[in-house]
């Protein structure tokens, strides 16, 4: 089915010239017309999403020169960088539609899952089109006219979600903050994947219902059932923040009792210090506890945290099945999901120093840090703050 069908938008770009010259009148438009989850993503997502793709595959190519000395980057990793950076940019959307219809009753709106993918999709018209500055680096600032498409969601969200007009601010601006939350996570995962490796990389979308299907880029594939629920924790989180929720609200673990969780010693190095610290910002509060052990020139630091109910950010980065190691000269990087949980490691044989750190229940993160010892000792760190009774807090 055509996603635009119209007459007085007869084609994509007529539709694209019109939300940005006459958004009020054309979102009046995009709420009655005929159109499906996938029509508008593969008419119109897919399309405008290529071209900041596209751009920063050839600003990347070209490469920067200042003063006439050039940089350039490996052209494979390029292609895969953009590949990977299109990849993340529809699913991220995707997601800000979910998040959009999730929140709609909590600002006194009607869900409805098709009416919030058009939101998210053409509100993201002027942010695809700026994107085309990318193409070269000393005008990329101007891609800052993407910001446009905040004034875009402003208008759409109370039209075609019934939201009324006090609430609007509001509802724009809780999906805005969630939207860059989304955008970050998706842009540093998409980012992770091109550096890990500039092989074939593989696109498929596909969306056979509402939260069914795959993206997949190299050797990442995103789940969209697993995008849905995060999406709903997201939501979850941002009612707790606006006060619309009356129960289920997440209460951090006190940060004691975190501190309390940190070994003694580790490696037969003892804990030299520790501490802890907590707080809370918009309703959202969190905690954490960090422990020192060195021994000559022997250091772990230790560090356990507790998100809370913004930890739901963390659920995005269940929906990326990475999978993926970079060898580098003296070690490697390597991004890995265990047990359902997202594990990322990084370790420099030269130097004998790395990181090793576990997310556990898209709420805690438990992460060892140190010098002058082995990836087992950093692994054991964390193993010795006990990942499965962290669990066993977050579900009890």
């Amino acid at each position: 089915m055509s996603v635009v069908e119209q007459p007085s938008s007869p084609n994509l770009m007529t539709r694209a010239l019109n939300i940005l010259v006459r958004p009020r009148a054309e979102w009046e438009l995009i709420e009655t017309e005929p159109a499906t989850t996938q029509g508008v993503f593969i008419g119109y997502a897919c399309i405008l999403a290529a071209i900041p793709a596209i751009a920063r595959a050839i600003g990347g190519v070209f490469g920067v020169c200042v003063y006439g000395f050039c940089i350039h980057a490996n052209p494979a990793f390029v292609v895969v960088g953009a590949v990977a950076y299109y990849v993340v940019s529809l699913a991220g959307v995707y997601v800000i539609g979910l998040i959009i219809d999730a929140l709609a009753p909590n600002f006194g709106g009607q869900k409805n899952q098709l009416l919030a993918m058009k939101v998210a999709v053409y509100s993201f018209t002027a942010y695809w089109l700026a994107g085309i500055f990318a193409i070269f680096p000393p005008v990329a600032i101007l891609g800052l006219l993407g910001l446009y498409s905040f004034y875009l969601l402003y208008l759409g969200l109370p039209r075609l979600m019934k939201a009324p007009a006090d609430k609007a601010l509001g509802y724009t601006v809780v999906s805005i903050v969630l939207g860059i939350v989304v955008f970050v996570v998706a842009q540093a995962i998409g980012g992770a994947v091109a550096n890990f490796g500039a092989g074939p990389a593989a696109v498929n979308l596909g969306m056979n219902g509402p939260g069914a299907g795959t993206v997949s880029v190299g050797g990442a594939n995103v789940n969209l059932g697993r995008l849905q629920a995060a999406a709903q924790q997201m939501a979850s989180a941002a009612r707790q923040a606006e006060g619309g929720q009356t129960g289920g609200k997440v209460v951090v673990v006190d940060p004691v009792v975190l501190k309390g969780l940190l070994p003694g010693a580790i490696a037969g190095v003892a804990r030299t210090d520790v501490s802890d610290s907590s707080g809370s910002a918009g309703g959202i509060g969190g905690s954490s506890a960090e422990a020192t052990y060195q021994s000559g020139d022997r250091r772990i630091t230790l560090t356990v945290t507790d998100l809370g109910a913004a930890g739901a950010v963390t659920a995005l980065a269940g929906a990326f099945d990475v999978n993926s190691e970079r060898q580098t000269p003296t070690g490697y990087e390597k991004i890995s999901t265990a047990g359902g949980r997202m594990v990322t490691e990084r370790y420099d044989n030269q130097a004998r120093s790395g990181e090793y750190a576990v997310v556990v229940a898209h709420r805690f993160t438990v992460a060892a840090e140190g010098s002058g010892v082995g990836i087992g000792d950093l692994k054991a760190a964390v193993a010795a703050v006990g990942p499965d009774r962290l669990a066993a807090m977050a579900h009890g």
